[in-house]
């Protein structure tokens, strides 16, 4: 098999309900030259035999399980360390992009010469039906922007594996992401999404991530694990955070059309 263009990352926990219109998304992309890598993490529904359909019919698709449920984290990382495309991208297994995405994106990167691309994104309830809600990004995203926010939607985000590497994705339950895209513009410095929405994120009820409370743990986790700051330091940038979280990102979040 020739290097496709793209490694689309994707792991998978019980998402019998979702993975076939991910799946779909997928298929339904103006750019054909990618391979889907998902990796289950030990799936106790049908999700497994549901990739083995589409597996059938499309060999760019590829499945790979895990001995034991170890979390999402190790789950990309699995799926990562099998990559071959040039340009990684992330696509969970509840999650969908729209026919253009990466052709769009990947046209931005070579155009504007950025080696990380992302872009706006809309959202939907449980159930797929669209939310009035459309998440933007500031125009020239900083480092120190994002060390205070995480405005990277992880499923609209794709690098350059050839000038980055394969980077690692950290084995805390959540903002694994955060610390991916931290890992970039730390490099980088600054990068300009794509202004428009290319992608769909599900809002699933009762998970850690629709609970801005409940993710306050793992953004100090990140603080301290990953940027090995004190805990005087930590508490405040959790502050900083805060703040920005209230007053600041909210401006970044639009009707949608």
């Amino acid at each position: 098999m020739e290097r496709p263009i793209v490694s689309i990352i994707t792991p998978a926990y019980n998402s019998a309900a979702f993975i076939a219109q991910t799946i779909t998304s997928v298929q339904s992309q103006t750019c054909t030259d990618w391979e889907m890598l998902i990796t289950d993490d030990c799936s106790t529904d049908g999700t497994i035999g549901i990739i083995n359909n589409f597996i059938a019919r499309d060999s760019r698709i590829r499945l790979f399980t895990l001995p034991q449920n170890a979390g999402p984290g190790v789950a990309r990382n699995h799926s990562i360390s099998q990559a071959k495309g040039r340009y990684i991208a992330f696509l969970d297994a509840d999650d969908l992009w729209m026919p253009e995405k990466l052709e769009k994106q990947i046209r931005f990167m070579e155009q504007s010469r950025q080696h990380v691309t992302f872009s706006f994104y809309d959202c939907m309830d449980e159930s797929g039906v669209r939310l009035p809600q459309r998440i933007e990004a500031p125009k020239n995203l900083s480092y120190r922007q994002l060390f205070f926010c995480n405005y990277v939607g992880n499923l609209t985000g794709i690098y350059d594996s050839d000038y980055f590497g394969k980077i690692p994705i950290s084995p805390i339950k959540k903002r694994q992401d955060w610390i991916v895209w931290l890992t970039v513009f730390k490099k980088l410095r600054h990068a300009r999404p794509v202004p428009e929405s290319l992608a769909v994120y599900r809002v699933r009820t009762g998970s850690v991530s629709s609970s801005k409370l409940g993710l306050l743990w793992y953004n100090y986790a990140v603080y301290r694990q990953f940027h090995r700051l004190n805990v005087a330091a930590a508490l405040g940038c959790m502050a900083v955070f805060l703040f920005v979280q209230l007053l600041v990102k909210p401006r970044y979040v639009k009707k949608s059309e």
